[in-house]
This record gives structure tokens, sequence and C-alpha cells, in this order.
């Protein structure tokens, strides 16, 4: 599954815009005088180290390849797709691959604030069937001082992708159903600062998040909110060059190995029973922006 939509996708939202539209007119007095775009096109395409969703590695902690494209308008209505490769945990057959939709609608409150609103629908191309789960959200962002702020709430709905079809790891394995046709919700909060630093292209990031949902596994032996309630966090930092931003975090969770043990061999790096797909790691990842 994700985050990073409900964190990569802040990214993209927040990529340099390309606007589409030209003026009908010629020559540069006609150009100054073209009216702003009602329109306009922005996009990303990464490559990164790991793909985590809220902590938890959806790639088997090896590399990602990551894109989106967001088209907004002028009265704040914006619709946009982000999609990233697959591996392990985060698979369910077919392309191997999530693609997220995305549409919303932002806001500005005043004294540089920014409400957003809108829903993503999380789609596994190809794959098993009950994989996809549509998932509310809102962002309030703002700044203190030399700080940019938001806070966040993502809710997802009662839905048979989110339901604890299987009470253990071991069920999954064998593919014995514990609650065949189970539906179950998600509620996800989180908080975002960035602060950047006086005189160099750097921006230090830190991000703070837990979950509430089901303590299984669903429908493809994987779950949003593994244990059923858990913290995820990083630290990190955005160097920027030109449209090109490398990104350096440390991302971790408080999902220990005896905690996830009823889940396994699911939740495991191969799936193979071993090695904590939560634990700390430093996550790598080059941006380009268009």
């Amino acid at each position: 599954m994700k985050f990073y939509w409900s964190i990569t996708a802040l990214a993209l939202l927040a990529a340099p815009t390309f606007s589409r539209a030209q003026s009908m007119s010629e020559g540069p007095a006609a150009a100054d005088a073209a009216p702003p775009a009602q329109i306009t096109v922005s996009g990303s395409a990464s490559i990164a180290s790991d793909y985590r969703f809220r902590g938890v590695s959806q790639s088997d902690q090896e590399l990602a390849v990551q894109g989106g494209l967001t088209i907004a308008h002028a009265s704040g209505f914006y619709f946009g797709a982000w999609g990233s490769n697959l591996a392990g945990w985060g698979t369910f057959g077919g392309a191997n691959m999530e693609l997220d939709l995305i549409g919303g609608y932002k806001a500005a409150l005043g004294d540089g604030a920014t409400l957003d609103v809108g829903l993503t629908w999380y789609m596994y191309p190809g794959g098993a069937d009950l994989t996809d789960f549509a998932e509310p959200y809102a962002k309030l962002t703002g700044t203190a001082g030399p700080a940019t702020l938001t806070a966040g709430v993502a809710y997802a709905p009662k839905q048979q992708a989110l339901g604890k079809w299987y009470a253990t790891g071991a069920d999954a394995a064998t593919g014995v159903y514990n609650r065949p046709g189970a539906k179950d919700d998600n509620l996800y909060l989180w908080g975002d600062g960035a602060i950047g630093i006086a005189g160099m292209p750097i921006t230090a990031k830190a991000h703070v998040g837990h979950s509430w949902g089901q303590d299984g596994l669903g429908p493809n032996a994987t779950a949003v909110a593994p244990t059923g309630e858990y913290w995820d966090w990083s630290l990190g930092a955005d160097a920027t060059w030109r449209n090109l931003t490398l990104n350096v975090s440390y991302v971790d969770t408080d999902i220990s190995d005896r905690e996830a043990g009823y889940l396994r061999p699911s939740f495991s790096k191969g799936q193979d029973g071993s090695g904590n797909i939560a634990g700390g790691t430093v996550v790598a990842s080059l941006t380009a922006a268009f």
C-alpha cells in the first residue's frame, strides 16, 4: 500500500507548476498582458532506495521507481495520479504496482494557511480481487516563523480490502480465511514540519504519524495498519538544485519483531519470515520535478 501518497503525494502536489496556457496574441506586450493560466500541470519522477508507506516497506526494502502528475484549476480543484512498483509485502500479482488516483480541493484561509481536502483511490492494476480501497483526507498547512507545518487526517471507511480475513500469518500461508468477507476501517493522523536553512538550498523535514486499524491481515495477506495500532516517524532533509531534489531521511516505526511475529511469514522481507520491514532505515530518493 502506500504514504507514501500521504507523504510522497505532498511532494508531488508541491512540485513547480508548468503552465499549458498560451496567449492568442503575438509580441512581448501581448505576452505581458496575458491573464493567469486557469489550468496548470505539474509532475515528478523519482527513484528511491525503498518505498515506505507509513513506515512500512512496500518494495521489499529494494529500489522503487515512482512518478506522478497533477492537473490543477485556478478555482482550487485538482486531480492527480501517482504510481510505484511494489515487491514482497506490498504485491498482489498483476502489474505488481500501485496506482493512486487523487481528487481534491485546496482553499486559501488567509495568513498563509491552506486547507486541502480530497480522496485517494488506491489501485493495484491486474492484481488480486478486493485490493483497491478509498481513503478521504484533509490537511491544514500554515506557517510558524520560518517553519511550514502540516496537520493531516485520513480515514478509510469500512471496506473488504481493510478487513481482518486472516488472524495470523500462518493462516494466510495456508490460505485458510478466519473471517471471509470481513470489513474494517482505518484512521491515520499525521503531522509534518519543514524549515529552510538560511543561505543554503536545504530544507530540514520531520514527520510523525499514528495508525489505527485491524490487527490481522486482509483478504490479500497485507494490512494498512499491520499490528492494529502503531507510530511511524521520519527525520531528514531535502537538497535542491534547479528542478532536482535529493532527499535523505531516517524512517522508523515502533513495530518490533516481537509485535509483528504473528503476522509472519507475510510481514517480512521476501515473505520468508525473516527481517523486519518496518524497522529503522535510511531512505534516499532523487526527484525531478516538471
